[in-house]
């Protein structure tokens, strides 16, 4: 499938205590978790609960590759804008462009491979088509 021209989404979260280091300092490994909400909730957003997807299609997504690139750190209680743009679309999997900024200024970014699998065996299969015809 062609790359999308959809606009990013882009969700908003705050830092908290949990998301530090010592030096109040948005731990490096945190912002994967920070994509992984970004994530959720542009699924969500498309119309697809993640539970929901488990429960009816019998699908899920796993992440199976990342790269990530620290420019600036984010702080205890800086308000993040995470964005989620999808750079490509295959049977099985997608590959996901994420950022993130504060108040305009890029933070991190990332490419994030997700991987289509069933539940239980973790074996990979199509991506719904449901999800493929609404992010298209």
């Amino acid at each position: 499938m062609p790359e999308s021209n959809r606009a990013p989404f882009t969700h908003r979260l705050r830092v908290y205590w949990e998301d530090t280091d010592a030096g109040g300092v948005v731990f490096y490994a945190n912002y994967l978790k920070c994509f992984e909400r970004a994530r959720t909730e542009w699924l969500r957003a498309l119309g697809f609960a993640q539970h929901d997807l488990l429960q009816r299609e019998g699908a899920m997504f796993i992440v199976v590759d990342t790269a990530v690139r620290y420019l600036q750190p984010a702080r205890l209680d800086d308000l993040l804008d995470v964005s989620v743009e999808l750079r490509e679309a295959g049977r099985a999997a997608l590959t996901l462009a994420q950022q993130a900024r504060r108040d305009g200024a890029l933070l991190a970014e990332g490419t994030i491979r997700i991987g289509c699998v069933t539940p239980g065996n973790f074996r990979p299969r199509r991506i719904p088509t449901t999800i493929l015809e609404r992010i298209g």
